[in-house]
C-alpha cells in the first residue's frame, strides 16, 4: 500500500492519558462501529476522538474513494501536546503551579482487503 488513510488531531485540551482510555476502547474495530461505539461513550474524550475518526473516513472516501464499510481502525493513538504551565497563588506567599496538558490524536484507516 502506497498511501494512508490518515487524519491528526491536534492540540485538544485534554491529557493524552485521559484520550488514551477512550483510543484504546476502539482500537482495531471497523470505522462504522467504532463511530457508533464513540457516539455513546459518556467519557469527554470521546467527542475530539470521534471527530478525528470521522474526519479519516472523510479523507478515503473523497479523497481515495474506498468506501466506509471497507475500513477498519489499523492505528489509533494519542500523543502528548504541548503543556501550558499556569499559575495559581496560594496561602503565605506560595506559588502553586497548574499544568494545561494538551495531547494530538492520530487516526490511521486501512481496507480490509490490503493487510500489509
Amino acid at each position: 500500500m502506497d498511501f494512508e488513510i490518515k487524519a491528526v488531531s491536534r492540540h485538544v485540551p485534554m491529557s493524552a492519558q485521559k484520550v488514551r482510555l477512550v483510543v484504546d476502547q476502539v482500537r482495531g474495530m471497523s470505522a462504522d462501529a467504532a463511530l457508533d461505539q464513540l457516539s455513546f461513550m459518556p467519557q469527554y474524550a470521546a467527542k475530539p476522538v470521534y471527530k478525528a475518526v470521522r474526519s479519516a473516513i472523510a479523507n478515503a472516501e473523497e479523497n481515495l474513494g474506498i468506501a466506509r464499510d471497507d475500513l477498519y481502525i489499523a492505528e489509533i493513538y494519542a500523543d502528548e501536546g504541548p503543556t501550558r504551565r499556569w499559575r495559581r497563588f496560594g496561602a503565605r506567599g506560595r506559588f502553586k503551579p497548574l499544568l494545561k496538558r494538551s495531547s494530538h490524536i492520530t487516526v490511521i484507516l486501512a481496507e480490509y482487503g490490503n493487510q500489509d
